[in-house]
């Protein structure tokens, strides 16, 4: 009787032994090629998004404009690289929209992660003027975008700087056809013209270009940090 008691409590602690290494290898697979869970780093997608937000983020769903994304950043290398490669974003060179560092390339992985807004998709034009932006000629509607917030940072810009703030532009005029970083009309083939809801700060689309789709790691789904902000998008 007690040899039977001990070989079940044996094939009891073999099954929850099998049955964890089961759930922990799915949730490593869940976690690795289905869903990214990320972190806000500075205040370029305020006012909707702020700094130390924790977010959900799905790795194979196919962005759209307005949504959300979590992309490798197409001009700079995470600081983990440099610092196991012992070297400084100054030894980064970039050819043919891939970063080197001392001559190697950069893997995606190893690049910088930035959060930002989808604004023009393959095909799509994208323009700014007055303070506006325009998609294929339209006026684009931007709840995310708060004129209040718009005009607090430009006032605190300006009274830091001695400026005037009614002189300023919350979204600099800009054309697709004409920016340097980009020079040409409309958004290409399997590429994102990307922008942070902060146009104010946000280093985006109009500084480095096009992102390719390779470029995009994820979509935003769900903020589920702070707990009072639990937001699905």
């Amino acid at each position: 009787m007690q040899k039977k008691k001990t070989e079940s409590n044996f094939k009891f602690i073999i099954e929850l032994v099998v049955l964890f290494a089961v759930v922990f290898a799915a949730t490593t697979a869940l976690m690795t090629f289905v869903i990214s869970k990320d972190r806000v780093s500075g205040p370029s997608m305020q006012p909707g998004l702020q700094n130390n937000d924790r977010l959900f983020s799905l790795r194979m769903k196919t962005p759209k404009r307005g949504d959300i994304v979590v992309l490798y950043a197409p001009d700079a290398v995470s600081e983990s690289y440099l610092t196991k490669n012992n070297a400084t974003a100054k030894d980064v060179t970039t050819k043919n929209g891939n970063l080197y560092l001392k001559g190697k390339l950069v893997p995606l992985k190893d690049h910088e992660l930035y959060i930002k807004r989808v604004i023009g998709v393959a095909g799509d034009t994208v323009s700014a003027k007055n303070n506006q932006v325009y998609l294929n000629g339209k006026k684009l509607k931007e709840s995310y975008l708060k004129p209040a917030f718009e005009k607090k940072e430009m006032k605190e810009y300006a009274t830091a700087y001695g400026l005037n703030y009614k002189d300023m532009k919350f979204t600099s005029d800009f054309n697709l056809a004409t920016q340097k970083s980009t020079m040409r009309k409309t958004v290409p083939k399997n590429s994102y013209f990307v922008m942070g809801d902060n146009r104010f700060v946000s280093h985006d689309g109009r500084a480095f270009g096009f992102i390719g789709r390779k470029n995009i790691q994820s979509v935003v789904v769900w903020r589920y940090w702070p707990l009072n902000k639990m937001k699905i998008f």
